[in-house]
């Protein structure tokens, strides 16, 4: 996540840095600091304000479809998929060890360079680009 996409994630929670270093467990001079694109923004502070993002999506009525529809998952795939053993299928990208491509991503980076291409994660956060 860059540092503008951190800024505007922010924005759209309507939180202050204050108010949005609490719910991240962060200081505010640490809010601060990745906004200003001063300090790389760590990987379980992108998780959070994405997961942050996507239950302020659901509040808005709309219902994602799960990502098992969308990609069309065979049976043999789902049984090893940890999105559909937890039924979070519109939470896909934020769990680790999901197997979309036939194998577990290394790190969260990977996970999210992939990630950002699905169209599930695209049409998850459909709403949230146009809010």
């Amino acid at each position: 996540m860059e540092s503008s996409q951190f800024k505007q994630s922010r924005a759209k929670l309507e939180k202050t840095q204050k108010e949005l270093a609490q719910l991240l467990g962060v200081s505010i001079k640490a809010i601060h600091s990745y906004e200003q694109g001063w300090r790389k923004i760590p990987h379980h502070v992108e998780r959070q304000v994405l997961f942050l993002l996507s239950r302020s999506i659901l509040d808005t009525g709309k219902t994602p479809d799960k990502c098992w529809d969308i990609q069309n998952c065979p049976d043999k795939k789902l049984q090893k998929c940890p999105a559909w053993e937890f039924n979070a299928g519109d939470l896909c990208w934020f769990i680790n060890g999901t197997k979309c491509n036939g194998e577990a991503h290394n790190s969260w980076d990977d996970k999210m360079e992939e990630c950002k291409k699905c169209e599930v994660f695209k049409r998850f956060f459909e709403t949230e680009k146009g809010s």
